[in-house]
């Protein structure tokens, strides 16, 4: 069954020079999920979710001059509906596809580190800071999706896989450590990471 949308239809109104107005707008417009759908005519679901920034567009405008022209939206036919969806649709998918992309290079760093047996805690701290930013990636992309797409849930998926890497690499760094302290070498609780410390329990 096809999930019912409502929409907005969005008409930016802005003087043509200077440019840069239109271009902040344009770039706004795009942050806040629209799509365009005609020469001049985004469209964008109705919600909460894509609210604020629809609001910061129309800050944009004004401050450029113009306005900016919201429009309540009911496609008459199931025609006219697939067309918005599916516009929408398609940016959405690109969007998820860069992500899985991206988890796969984080992925691939893991392996290459482990190969290279590169079992650092500078390096550990930077593969969280990558995985951090990945989630913070998936939260933004996961607010938009109202249509609930399969490639939604295929990046979930995704995501939970570089977590579980990375349990894994953390787990080797840690052994690695071990082995060097129980060699004679030394590490101080300061050059351990909170989630490795939090592992090993208090110092005692």
């Amino acid at each position: 069954m096809t999930q019912q949308i409502e929409w907005v239809l969005i008409l930016p109104q802005l003087p043509s020079e200077p440019s840069r107005h239109r271009v902040a707008v344009w770039r706004q417009l795009r942050r806040a999920s629209a799509v365009p759908v005609s020469s001049g005519v985004w469209a964008l679901p109705a919600g909460p979710a894509f609210q604020a920034d629809l609001d910061r567009a129309g800050v944009l405008c004004r401050q450029g001059g113009g306005m900016l022209v919201v429009i309540d939206a009911s496609p008459r036919d199931q025609a006219s509906a697939a067309m918005i969806r599916d516009a929408f649709a398609a940016v959405r998918v690109d969007e998820w596809a860069e992500f899985t992309a991206d988890c796969g290079r984080f992925e691939a760093e893991i392996a290459e580190e482990i190969q290279k047996r590169k079992f650092t805690f500078a390096e550990l701290e930077e593969e969280e800071q990558s995985l951090d930013r990945l989630r913070r990636w998936y939260r933004d992309l996961k607010k938009r999706d109202v249509l609930e797409l399969a490639e939604a849930k295929a990046a979930d998926a995704r995501l939970r896989a570089c977590q579980s890497i990375l349990d894994g690499y953390s787990e080797q760094v840690y052994q690695a450590v071990h082995r060097t302290v129980g060699g004679g070498g030394d590490l101080t609780d300061a050059a351990v990471p909170d989630a490795l410390q939090d592992q090993d329990g208090p110092a005692a």
